[in-house]
């Protein structure tokens, strides 16, 4: 059975929970959605208040302090926030594009140890920080110990090990100087089945949260090398239901998975920055339309805070003096106005008691934007 891109684009919104907000439970919801994006502290925060019903920030500061959650580098070698009980899977799956990222980079190999002496650094680390502790009395203790500088290895370390960041605080429970702390139950170094086996896992989640799904939309979703994104889906194959994508490509998913009709109209959403669902395909096209792609992801890889207009990207938003700051690439009509001015509301709501300038940092990728309209909502 053949799938057209709209259709696709309908399915991704419902598993992503972006076609109506619903009453979950924030640790249930972060795995339905199989992880957030969280290299902004904010993000996780935005992401879910345009999905669940009835959010309470206040629930999540309290899974991130009692690590029900826990926020490290995983996926695409950046941040993500997990469930703890997903995350010894998921670290083990992503371990072999951990080593290379990070074991593989001159500036690792600057030390001068081995791969070997890496892992070996790793229980003792660990010890070290069951109290968390700053950036920089972690490098300090390894250089201590190491009779060198050993910037690299904390470098290396603290992404490919099983370093977790700490919550620090209000408002956004982590802030801009991480703090690091030891995985409750951090998983070994996983030998190639045992990575194998976890990608496979990852696979199965991926496909219920961001399906119908590629192989190469896993392998740039996780960022694992092809072969590694095909054996993920042959093993997992035999449980899955395949359909024909617009171009041809298989495609995996659950049999009973919501495939929704693509006519289904999807509500206007202010997606936070980052957000997950703009960077877990190979063709970003389900949700970015490729003449927005450049605007939206820029060249530093930044993926700003974007409008949704009927399921896919028609803009970007950033919080100014007085409310949101709406940018549209294309006309919208008054209805569609009206429900983003309805969703700038309620988020300008959550922002004044948070950090009503967030993302403000970014300001600079505004300058020389396509402005069909601007508004302020």
């Amino acid at each position: 059975m053949a799938m057209t891109a709209r259709a696709l684009n309908r399915a991704t919104l419902a598993r992503q929970l972006l076609l109506e907000r619903v009453p979950l439970d924030v640790v249930d919801a972060v795995g339905r959605l199989v992880a957030l994006q969280a290299q902004h502290p904010a993000s996780p925060y935005i992401a879910l208040w345009n999905r669940l019903d009835g959010f309470d920030p206040a629930e999540l500061d309290a899974a991130f302090a009692d690590r029900a959650l826990v926020k490290a580098t995983l996926m695409r070698v950046t941040l993500h926030a997990v469930p703890a009980a997903d995350y010894p899977v998921w670290q083990q799956a992503m371990q072999p594009t951990l080593r290379a990222a990070r074991l593989y980079d001159a500036r690792f190999r600057v030390t001068g140890l081995s791969e070997a002496e890496a892992e070996a650094a790793i229980p003792a680390l660990l010890e070290f920080l069951a109290t968390p502790r700053g950036g920089p009395e972690c490098e300090a203790w390894l250089t201590e110990r190491h009779g060198a500088p050993m910037k690299g290895l904390w470098w290396a370390l603290r992404q490919f090990g099983p370093v977790l960041h700490a919550p620090t605080g209000p408002p956004w429970s982590f802030g801009a100087r991480p703090v690091h702390v030891a995985a409750a139950d951090p998983p070994s170094i996983a030998d190639d089945d045992t990575a194998a086996a976890a990608q496979a896992r990852l696979f199965h989640r991926y496909v219920a949260g961001f399906g119908p799904v590629s192989a190469p939309d896993f392998a740039r979703f996780a960022l694992v090398r092809m072969p590694q994104a095909r054996a993920a889906a042959d093993a997992a194959a035999a449980g899955l239901t395949r359909f024909e994508g617009p171009d041809g490509a298989v495609l995996y998913d659950l049999p009973d998975a919501p495939r929704p009709d693509e006519d289904v109209p999807a509500p206007p959403r202010l997606m936070a920055m980052w957000d997950s669902v703009l960077l877990a395909h190979a063709d970003r096209g389900r949700i970015i339309p490729p003449e927005y792609r450049k605007l939206v992801t820029r060249s530093n890889g930044d993926t700003l805070p974007t409008l949704l207009v009927d399921g896919f990207v028609a803009g970007v938003w950033r919080p100014v003096d007085g409310g949101i700051e709406a940018t549209a690439f294309r006309p919208l009509a008054a209805a569609e106005w009206d429900g983003l001015a309805a969703e700038a509301a309620a988020l300008s709501a959550l922002l004044a008691a948070r950090d009503p300038t967030v993302y403000r940092r970014y300001d600079r990728w505004w300058d020389g934007l396509p402005t069909e309209e601007v508004r302020m909502l």
